[in-house]
């Protein structure tokens, strides 16, 4: 009888990789939750690609993100950004990091939903003050009053975050353990009907 041989329990992050299937792991949040770096973590994990669309946006545009918003607004920039994503959405499975505005837009919105299972990020205001303040590359804190804007920024759109198929609490321990968190939630979901990509 040695085709009853026990198999070993899945690992934390096969779990989540059985139950993403097809579909992308999608990271939304304000800048600074950790989006980039809890990402490309997380796709470690899992043994996926990993794809920031920020990064994506300035390769095909050969400008940064701070030279788009100059040039051409943010209305513009929007429409660059919801072209790329739904781009890149149309394969996976892979995790892809989006900018803090891309899930605000409501186009965007739409190609993430049906391309993909969303985590949001969620963090607190100290803890984003924290990370963004040390750089200068985020053209929508470029304000007289950084912090404050910061502040709206969050009462603006964590209503919309909040609208996310995941949510985990981004805070100041290891990134392992917020990568944990987000393989559990992954692994703890079930995929939503007609959600998967034609």
């Amino acid at each position: 009888m040695t085709d009853l041989i026990e198999q070993p329990p899945l690992t934390l992050a096969e779990q989540a990789r059985a139950a993403l299937g097809r579909r992308n792991l999608v990271m939304i949040g304000l800048m600074g939750a950790g989006k980039s770096a809890i990402g490309r973590l997380t796709a470690q994990a899992l043994g996926i690609p990993f794809i920031d669309t920020d990064h994506e946006i300035e390769r095909v545009s050969r400008m940064t993100i701070s030279e788009l918003f100059a040039a051409y607004g943010e209305e513009e920039f929007r429409a660059l950004e919801a072209r790329v994503i739904k781009r890149i959405l149309r394969s996976g499975p892979r995790v892809v990091s989006t900018g803090g505005g891309a899930y605000i837009n409501e186009r965007t919105r739409r190609h993430i939903r049906r391309g993909g299972l969303t985590v949001w990020l969620n963090a607190e205001l100290d803890v984003l003050w924290e990370r963004v303040s040390k750089r200068d590359t985020r053209p929508l804190l470029r304000t007289e009053n950084p912090r404050q804007t910061l502040e709206n920024l969050m009462q603006a759109r964590y209503p919309v975050y909040a609208e996310a198929d995941l949510a985990v609490m981004s805070r100041d321990v290891k990134k392992d353990v917020i990568v944990d968190e987000v393989l559990a939630a992954v692994a703890a979901s079930t995929p939503k009907t007609g959600q998967e990509r034609p």
